[in-house]
């Protein structure tokens, strides 16, 4: 059985953050991704671009260096890449985290491919695989999509869009200018105030000149093959549709974190329960580090303001080490 001294799950920016600091300190450390590496990042739509600017997204002051004033997610993969192949991070990709169970001192790790014992363990992993469903009839038809990659395969389509974020807007602006018929489903009674100041201009002017249909207050009741069914405030509405995009956001692997002994507040939030000022959750030696401790508030924490984290994790466990050793 592999012995390490920090155990990291997740390779997005902020795990890369962690494995930097763990670098530093010389520390015995493995990172482990299911997917490729920043697989949430290489999973964004093609032509994405931050809100943040690229100095925001530096991790451990490595220049970010982008051609415009917000990069883009080509830009930001490319960084990421170069940050963890020159600092030669130790990292193993494709390789999924089954299990990690505490037995006294060690944390046992079961993946795809071995187990790991890990004096300290880092869960930077995000939450963007676990799709929020609509839950009506008809959303598992293959027609159904719950993550947006690029407009071409809709052109000449009847498309519907759901949600009024930054990712729905994105989509559903791309995807009329190439050539497809767009129809927005709202849940609330305006464009998200979030979404990116220069872009909500866009979308408001599409929707008030007839370009992009928009339902608000409205909700799908039922998906079939050629149509859907709307909830509106004026009745029931049906529309033609070849393809439903429903970016309806996204939430941690709650029962990852549950089953490695992980509290969670009570209410509808479901923030798990660490220390602030250490990262470390309710089970000693169990750390979590980025966008998973907003729990089903994913907006609260980004890269820009969570790459403090590694640092708060790695000061505590040298404080540890230290402890032990005077």
């Amino acid at each position: 059985m592999i012995q390490l001294d920090v155990l990291i799950i997740g390779s997005g920016p902020i795990g890369i953050a962690c494995a930097l600091e763990c670098n530093k300190q010389g520390w015995n450390y493995l990172v482990l991704e299911k997917g490729a590496l920043t697989n949430s990042l290489f999973n964004y739509p093609l032509n994405m671009t931050f809100f943040s600017t690229s100095e925001k997204l530096e991790i451990d002051n490595v220049p970010f260096i982008s051609n415009n004033p917000k990069p883009t997610r080509n830009e930001a993969l490319e960084y990421y890449r170069r940050v963890t192949t020159s600092n030669q991070l130790n990292i193993n990709l494709y390789e999924q985290v089954k299990s990690i169970s505490k037995n006294k001192n060690y944390f046992e790790v079961d993946t795809s491919k071995d187990t790991y014992n890990s004096k300290h363990v880092i869960i930077a992993t995000g939450f963007y695989d676990i799709p929020n469903l609509l839950k009506v009839p008809g959303e598992d038809l293959p027609k159904v999509f719950h993550y947006y990659k690029e407009a071409h395969p809709f052109t000449l389509q009847e498309v519907a869009i759901v949600g009024a974020s930054n990712s729905s807007v994105d989509a559903a602006l791309e995807i009329y200018r190439k050539g497809g018929h767009v129809t927005m489903i709202i849940r609330g009674d305006t464009i998200g105030e979030r979404v990116k100041y220069w872009v909500r201009p866009d979308i408001l002017n599409r929707i008030k000149e007839g370009s992009i249909k928009a339902y608000f207050n409205s909700e799908i009741k039922e998906i079939k093959e050629t149509e859907i069914t709307i909830t509106t405030p004026n009745g029931i509405q049906t529309v033609a549709n070849d393809f439903v995009v429903a970016l309806t956001g996204y939430k941690p692997n709650f029962q990852f974190l549950k089953d490695a002994g992980v509290q969670f507040s009570e209410d509808e939030k479901h923030i798990p329960h660490y220390n602030p000022e250490t990262m470390e959750s309710n089970v000693e030696g169990l750390y979590l580090a980025g966008v998973i401790c907003g729990g089903m508030e994913t907006h609260k924490w980004f890269i820009e303001n969570s790459r403090i984290h590694a640092k708060r994790i790695a000061k505590h466990i040298m404080d540890k080490i230290e402890a032990v050793t005077t």
